[in-house]
């Protein structure tokens, strides 16, 4: 029961580390979609930027900080798998912004709300994705929470 209480304060941990990741690329999302709106970009390919930027960020803050994992042996394998399966969860962020803000409906279609919606979807997505398929052997990130909150006997 000790070893099952352990194993879930510890994932529970990585998702809070992840979570903090995930705000950092939701704020370079948000920041760079408002800059491109405001210099009359269309919503649409505002999006497509400013994702693939939050993307790339929260590529490297959770290869480098959250799962402990990132190699420069193993870099191009893992940005590829990154790239690959967020790309699955952040096309459903996309078109959930898209078809959102094409329904002109007042506070749904709010280009912010949207981008709120999507990111959530994307983020369970995402999640499941970085954790067991694109850092699925990143077990140095567990050990550090593990030696980390280890209580001395």
């Amino acid at each position: 029961m000790v070893n099952l209480l352990r194993k879930a304060s510890d994932e529970f941990a990585l998702i809070a580390k992840y979570s903090g990741v995930s705000l950092v690329g939701f704020a370079v999302d948000a920041a760079l979609l408002h800059v491109l709106l405001f210099a009359a970009v269309a919503p649409a390919w505002a999006r497509v930027i400013s994702l693939a930027a939050a993307m790339h960020v929260t590529f490297v803050l959770n290869g480098l900080h959250v799962f402990r994992a990132l190699s420069w042996q193993a870099l191009p394998a893992q940005w590829w798998r990154y790239m690959l399966s967020n790309g699955l969860g952040n096309a459903c962020n996309y078109f959930i912004f898209v078809a959102m803000v094409s329904l002109h409906r007042p506070f749904v279609s709010v280009p912010f709300v949207a981008l709120s919606i999507g990111s959530a979807v994307a983020w369970l997505i995402n999640f499941f994705a970085a954790r067991y398929f694109v850092f699925a052997k990143a077990e140095a990130a567990l050990r550090t929470l593990r030696g980390r909150y280890a209580r001395p006997e």
